[in-house]
């Protein structure tokens, strides 16, 4: 399970994994053009001892004395003394750096490679340090000025001019800028994966709010503009989540069945508001007599929505302005009860844990199968817990990719603080190739959000 999502993961972020791919790629070649290429010439030199006796014993320790000395004498190749002799005026610590001396283990044959930007002078410069050495060593491992050398040193294979040159190596380069940028990206996207604290899977979301997932609402483009799942969206894969919702719902506590049921969120913008209109509908479609109570006193939607007049409702009934039944509007077929905001009161979270709402609410849920109250979000106001203290139930609407799962953890204790009955979540705004949702052909945005038109549009009466 892990796998598979680090490869959905990574699928979801391929555009920027193939960017990354593509700027090391090209940074390597560039680096590479820019790069002096270098050349690499080589010598190879044997390291003898004098075995004057020709005895086998003597063979044998002058055999060993050899294998003895090659080991100082690959030091003694890089050594100040013998550069300094092949410098011609150069810097011999850079020239230091250029030369490399390799001892070939278990033989007497020492490796000495010279590298350059011209492959001429790294054969001749080479040829130059074999040479160098040799006199060197002949003047050292003399025990006296008139006796031999007990060590000899002879250059077995001279340099040759090389054609290729060692670096930079194009292909290498390219390979190792490529894979370094892209493991780069790679664990990008891992950190800001595990350093995001956002929901953005159903496990995720039923494992923070200890509860059950009821519906997985998926985004489409064509939501902003037509928010109702009605005429043409009624045959959509999002309107068949509503549907999906919906039936889950009637599972909800066999014996205690909610009436009345108040949608929230945790903060704005996270389509509560949307969910309380569409999950209403789909049940008034079914065959429910449902009423959606606006119950946003700050900022109320639903008249946007469904393009009704909001100028007096629920306010004016809990003031006494107004009575119940002249305030109900039948929105649509088969009759979509709603009970506007009204007018917004300076004091909402006393007027929706008044009594008046209680008694209000009683009305409701004896005259309807469902009461729908469309509330402020929990975490910015109390509204939605006072209304959550007196209703059967709570569905909380949590935004995919948005809402942090700190966020859903304080709102589900803000809940059970008042004893608030939790009935589940909602994941709204789903991307359509995402996991968790099963809907086609549609697109996702997250710049683009689900809000309430700025103008009342009446929408289209659903079909028969």
């Amino acid at each position: 399970m892990e796998l598979l999502y680090y490869a959905r993961l990574m699928r979801r972020h391929w555009l920027l994994l193939l960017l990354s791919l593509l700027t090391g790629v090209g940074a390597a070649v560039l680096v590479t053009v820019d790069t002096a290429p270098r050349y690499v010439a080589g010598i190879t030199m044997l390291v003898s001892a004098d075995d004057r006796e020709g005895s086998l014993s003597t063979a044998l320790q002058a055999g060993a004395l050899s294998q003895q000395r090659v080991q100082s004498y690959a030091t003694l190749l890089t050594s100040r003394r013998v550069v300094g002799q092949i410098a011609q005026g150069e810097d011999v610590d850079a020239l230091q750096e250029d030369i490399t001396a390799t001892a070939i283990p278990s033989t007497s044959l020492l490796r000495v490679a010279v590298a350059d930007s011209d492959p001429k002078r790294a054969a001749q410069r080479a040829d130059a340090l074999g040479a160098a050495f040799t006199r060197l060593i002949d003047e050292i491992e003399r025990p006296s000025s008139k006796s031999p050398p007990t060590v000899r040193v002879a250059v077995i294979d001279k340099a040759e001019v090389p054609e290729e040159p060692v670096s930079p190596r194009l292909l290498v380069n390219v390979a190792l800028g490529g894979l370094t940028a892209l493991f780069a990206a790679v664990g990008w996207v891992v950190l800001r994966d595990r350093l995001d604290t956002t929901v953005k899977t159903a496990d995720a979301l039923q494992q923070v709010s200890r509860t059950s997932l009821l519906g997985v609402i998926g985004y489409e483009r064509e939501a902003r503009r037509k928010p109702l799942i009605t005429g043409g969206g009624s045959r959509s894969a999002r309107a068949e989540s509503f549907r999906s919702l919906r039936t889950n719902l009637q599972f909800i506590g066999v014996d205690r069945q909610p009436k009345s049921l108040v949608v929230t969120s945790c903060l704005p913008d996270e389509g509560k508001s949307s969910t309380s209109v569409n999950l209403a509908i789909t049940m008034a479609e079914a065959g429910w007599r449902v009423i959606l109570v606006d119950g946003d006193l700050r900022r109320p939607s639903v008249p946007g929505y469904l393009g009704i007049e909001g100028g007096t409702g629920l306010t004016d009934v809990l003031i006494d302005k107004a009575n119940l039944a002249e305030v109900v509007q039948t929105w649509g077929r088969p009759g979509l009860s709603v009970l506007p905001s009204g007018r917004i009161p300076p004091n909402p979270s006393e007027l929706l844990g008044s009594q008046g709402m209680r008694a209000m609410l009683a009305q409701l849920t004896a005259e309807y199968d469902m009461v729908i109250i469309d509330a402020p979000p929990l975490l910015p106001v109390t509204d939605a817990a006072a209304l959550g203290a007196i209703c059967d139930g709570a569905l909380l609407v949590v935004r995919h990719g948005r809402t942090r799962r700190e966020q859903v953890v304080r709102a589900v204790e803000l809940l059970s603080s008042i004893s608030a009955r939790l009935v589940g979540t909602v994941l709204n705004f789903v991307p359509a190739k995402h996991g968790s949702y099963y809907g086609h052909g549609y697109g996702y945005d997250p710049a683009e959000q689900e809000t309430a038109p700025e103008t009342p549009r009446p929408q289209a009466p659903m079909p028969v």
